[in-house]
C-alpha cells in the first residue's frame, strides 16, 4: 500500500467527467444543491476513515462541544492532502468555476473565478489565506452539527462539497446532511439531504443567486447535520478556499 496515501485505479478527474454537469447546474441554480452518483469506492471511504487517527495528516483538531458548534469533532488535513483529497479538489474546481462566475454575473457582481484551482488559491494567498480546508468529520450516537457557513477570510469560493463516508442505516442511524434556506422577508426553507457511502453533495458555501419580480437576488444557506441516533458517522468536506 501506497505510504503516502490512496491512489485510485479510476482516475477522480475521469469519475468527475462522468458527471452530469448541466444537471448539477440547474439543480444549484433552482435549490442551491446538488448530488452526485457516488464518485468514491468503499475501499477508498474506509482508507480515508482510517487516516483519522493518524495526527501527522492534519494541521488542527476542532472539539465542536467547547466551541457549541455541536457535538462531535473534526480535522483539517495538512499538506500535502491525500491524492484522492487532492484530486477531488483540483478536478471539481474548473467544473464549478464557471456556476460560481455565472452567480456572481448574475448579482451584479464583476468578480470572476480563475479557470484551475491554483490561480484561485493565489488569490487566496493574496489575502493571507494559505492553510488547506479541507477536513474530516467525526460523529458519534448523540452527535451534530449546528447551521453554520464555512468562511475562512475575505476570499471564499461561494460552493463547496460533502461526501459521506460511512455507510447509512448500517455504520450509523441518523444523521442527515441539513441545508436551510433564508429568502428575504420570508421564512427558512430547509431541506434533508439523502447520501450513499462515496456520495457527495454541492452546495453554496454562503448564498445563492434566485430570481423575483424585481430581478435577481441574494439567498442564504447555512447547512448542518442532524442528530446521529446510533454509530459512527465519518464525512469528507471539500473547501476550495484555504483558510487564514
Amino acid at each position: 500500500m501506497p505510504a503516502r496515501g490512496l491512489k485510485p485505479a479510476v482516475s477522480i478527474a475521469a469519475r468527475l467527467e462522468r458527471v452530469d454537469w448541466a444537471e448539477v447546474a440547474r439543480a444549484l441554480d433552482e435549490r442551491g444543491w446538488a448530488t452526485t452518483p457516488p464518485l468514491l469506492t468503499a475501499a477508498e471511504c474506509a482508507e480515508l476513515i482510517r487516516l483519522y487517527p493518524d495526527e501527522c495528516r492534519f494541521r488542527s483538531r476542532v472539539d465542536m462541544a467547547r466551541f457549541r458548534f455541536g457535538e462531535g469533532e473534526y480535522k483539517y488535513f495538512a499538506n500535502p492532502l491525500p491524492p484522492v483529497v487532492l484530486g477531488l479538489r483540483r478536478h471539481a474546481y474548473p467544473l464549478l468555476a464557471p456556476i460560481a462566475s455565472a452567480w456572481e454575473k448574475t448579482l451584479g457582481s464583476e468578480r470572476r473565478y480563475p479557470p484551475e484551482l491554483d490561480g484561485f488559491l493565489a488569490v487566496c494567498a493574496e489575502h493571507g489565506q494559505t492553510k488547506p480546508t479541507p477536513l474530516l468529520l467525526r460523529y458519534e450516537a448523540g452527535g451534530y452539527n449546528c447551521l453554520h457557513q464555512d468562511l475562512y477570510g475575505d476570499v471564499a469560493f461561494p460552493l463547496q462539497m460533502t461526501c459521506l463516508l460511512s455507510r447509512p442505516a448500517q455504520d450509523f442511524t441518523g444523521g442527515e446532511f441539513l441545508l436551510v434556506e433564508q429568502r428575504p422577508r420570508a421564512q427558512s426553507t430547509g431541506s434533508v439531504v439523502p447520501l450513499a457511502r462515496g456520495q457527495i453533495v454541492i452546495f453554496a458555501t454562503r448564498h445563492r443567486p434566485a430570481r423575483g419580480t424585481r430581478g435577481a437576488y441574494r439567498v442564504t444557506l447555512r447547512h448542518g447535520v442532524s442528530r446521529v441516533i446510533s454509530g459512527e458517522r465519518y464525512t469528507l468536506g471539500v473547501i476550495f478556499h484555504d483558510a487564514k
